[in-house]
């Protein structure tokens, strides 16, 4: 097979094959979202950097890899959940193997009163009009031509409703385990809807892990509606193997008065992309976008958010922080878009990076783009070094250089995490910073540095 160039690629060449085996393949109008999303990635390819979204971001690699659909063999190979998912006690346990939903390994029997959860697939085939309307097109203009190849493959994923009124105490944990083939590269392309009723209250974490070495890419897309005066805490970790190639975007939209908390800590993967569309359609309402990022060897990180404020009274807050190693590269896109009706409009950005190698290297583009004169808005980015005055005092209190660099460095990150509002997700989180930390000490230790 001939590989072809970033804007021209292979990754869409099994669609003619795969399309009459898909869930719903002869559903009138799932067939032609299928077929939408293909023409509209055909048309396209894959973003080069001369697409401004996509400026920092070099897809060649996952280009020259060839992936294609991951088959049923590879999701059957997983009978156990990798060990660095979040160990998230209590919680329901939903498990998607290559995108595709494993009950065995999920905890069906388990999901609380005033939630439902179904896998997507399992839903195409058992009652497809009941999806009409809520799997969403893709824009290729606003949601890019990887949302498009996402449409075009989509097969499964979990449809997951929190019912008006509920009060879930019960975190829903999904967790989304890719699985490498011997001898090619495989892909999923999982899509994952989302409803907060009206009043409700409920949890969300995603782990995103991986069960074995060698390529593989998760190409993923999540639609979030919260209803009028819904609270849903969305919490993700994304921890890829290191070949591993994890790009997601979710599209939220939130309704009059309620509030979406979302938190996202990118760690694995060799190229990683977390996009995030918010947009606040109601008044009174509350978005807040926090993550943070922790990168070493030639790791590519990207964060890129979009939060739209079109209705009066609405508040978001956005707070990313990332430390970046060795030749790692982070990106931060953000911007913030005040439209002419959304007066009164309270929304706050900001970004700060640490570098702890003069190879490291982050590209940041914080935005504000507003339409409204009685709004109040900033934006702000940083970028540098661990402090030698701070070093300074720690080491003046007998503190070891390596231990203060550390304290210093999970210090740093810290400040994200706690901007989450549930405190066992804030320990989980901060622990896993911690490991991170511990890992790059030991490795500076055997490496002699």
């Amino acid at each position: 097979m001939v590989r072809r160039t970033t804007g021209d690629t292979t990754l869409g060449d099994g669609f003619d094959t795969a399309a009459r085996r898909l869930p719903g393949a002869d559903v009138a109008w799932l067939t032609g979202l299928r077929r939408a999303g293909i023409e509209a990635f055909r048309a396209a390819g894959l973003p080069t950097r001369r697409v401004e979204a996509w400026k920092y971001t070099n897809l060649n690699a996952l280009a020259k890899l060839g992936f294609e659909p991951a088959d049923e063999d590879s999701s059957a190979a997983l009978d156990a959940i990798p060990a660095d998912a979040l160990a998230l006690d209590g919680a329901c346990r939903i498990v998607l193997v290559n995108g595709r939903l494993r009950r065995d390994l999920s905890d069906m029997d388990r999901i609380p009163d005033g939630v439902t959860v179904s896998g997507l697939a399992e839903t195409l085939t058992r009652d497809p009009a009941s999806l009409e309307g809520r799997i969403a097109p893709v824009s290729h203009d606003r949601d890019g031509a990887l949302a498009a190849l996402n449409a075009a493959f989509l097969e499964d994923g979990i449809v997951l409703d929190f019912a008006d009124g509920a009060e879930v105490a019960t975190p829903i944990h999904l967790i989304s385990v890719g699985v490498p083939a011997a001898g090619r590269a495989v892909a999923a392309y999982p899509r994952n809807l989302v409803v907060a009723g009206r009043g409700s209250r409920a949890t969300l974490v995603e782990s995103h892990v991986a069960a074995g070495r060698g390529p593989y890419f998760s190409n993923g897309v999540t639609d979030v509606t919260l209803q009028d005066e819904a609270k849903l805490t969305r919490a993700k970790l994304q921890n890829e193997g290191s070949e591993g190639f994890h790009i997601a975007l979710a599209r939220v939209s939130i309704g009059n008065g309620a509030v979406y908390d979302g938190f996202v800590l990118q760690r694995g993967g060799a190229l990683s992309r977390d996009e995030i569309h918010a947009s606040i359609i109601g008044s009174g309402a509350e978005c807040r976008l926090n993550g943070a990022y922790l990168g070493s060897g030639r790791q590519h990180i990207d964060n890129t958010t979009v939060i739209d404020h079109r209705a009066p009274g609405s508040l978001s807050r956005e707070v990313y922080k990332g430390v970046l190693d060795e030749r790692a590269r982070g990106v931060f896109q953000g911007r913030i878009v005040v439209h002419r009706d959304a007066q009164q409009t309270n929304g706050h950005q900001l970004n700060k990076t640490l570098l702890l190698s003069r190879d490291a290297e982050i590209d940041t583009k914080p935005e504000l783009e507003i339409y409204a004169d009685d709004v109040k808005c900033s934006h702000g980015a940083t970028v540098g070094e661990l402090s030698d005055a701070e070093l300074f005092y720690m080491r003046s209190r007998g503190i070891d250089e390596a231990t203060a660099r550390d304290m210093l460095v999970s210090a740093f990150v810290g400040e994200a995490i706690e901007q989450l509002r549930d405190a066992t997700l804030v320990r989980l989180f901060g622990d896993y910073v911690s490991g991170w930390v511990e890992a790059r000490h030991r490795s500076t230790e055997e490496s002699g540095a």
